[in-house]
């Protein structure tokens, strides 16, 4: 039975997008079947992985609208073993559209439940917002990874993450966990950033995942090709880093 994670901080910017795709394809190349579900009208993580955002007719509005079969809208990336289930900018309109549904919290874990079978991991791309997209994510996911950058305003926001995620576990999902928080943007020559690597390892130790996320041009480029780290540069830094995190997942998850 796959395991749903949900990649969530209502703070932009953090590296979620680049988390959800790069820990999609290391865990592809360690021979996790994975799905990428893009849950951020953004759709960076749809060209992230070299689909043309513009040429998608079925993604992840239709799966929260059930208007489509989860199957119909997923496509395979180029990542070995990652499939995508893809956003399109008709994704904004989501959350008016919701707004007067019954349990529409529970209207994505209701379209990919059946999913789970199919994948080892199931990750969810979220927006930078704790709206209605995220509280579906939330809601679906057995657990969350949240991505902290190495910066001044980082512990910010993260209190108001956490209540959500609590209010979350009470109302909607008991059994959501958190997966880790995982330090993005690290730079080791800035005394910041290492002060807010020991806040939060201080703050939170067992729940920080030791894999820390460096600052990296070749992690910045790779975007910009449709291409994860992994299959830009295989060899870089960034790569080895989501390589870590890939088998840190996967060593807590047995």
């Amino acid at each position: 039975m796959g395991k749903i994670i949900a990649i969530a901080n209502q703070k932009g910017g953090v590296g979620k997008t680049t988390t959800s795709v790069n820990l999609a394809a290391s865990l592809g190349v360690l021979e996790k079947k994975v799905l990428l579900i893009d849950a951020d009208p953004q759709a960076n993580a749809t060209s992230g992985l070299g689909i043309d955002v513009e040429s998608v007719e079925i993604g992840t509005y239709q799966l929260l609208e059930h208007t489509k079969k989860p199957e119909d809208a997923i496509v395979t990336s180029d990542s070995p073993n990652v499939d995508l289930i893809p956003a399109h900018i008709d994704l904004v309109a989501i959350e008016i559209e919701l707004v007067d549904k019954e349990e529409r919290e529970y209207m994505l874990k209701k379209a990919i439940d059946g999913l789970k079978s199919q994948y080892d991991y199931i990750l969810i791309d979220c927006a930078p917002s704790l709206g209605l997209l995220t509280l579906n994510a939330l809601t679906a996911a057995d657990s969350v990874i949240i991505p902290i950058q190495c910066e001044y305003f980082a512990l910010e926001g993260l209190g108001k993450l956490l209540n959500t995620i609590k209010s979350v576990q009470k109302i909607h999902n008991s059994n959501l966990d958190i997966e880790g928080m995982l330090l993005t943007m690290y730079d080791s020559r800035l005394r910041l950033s290492n002060q807010v690597v020991e806040e939060v390892q201080k703050h939170f130790s067992d729940m920080v995942f030791k894999t820390i996320i460096q600052r990296n041009v070749r992690l910045s480029e790779a975007p910009s090709y449709g291409e994860s780290i992994i299959n830009y540069d295989a060899g870089s830094k960034g790569a080895a880093n989501y390589l870590n995190l890939a088998h840190e997942v996967i060593n807590k998850n047995g």
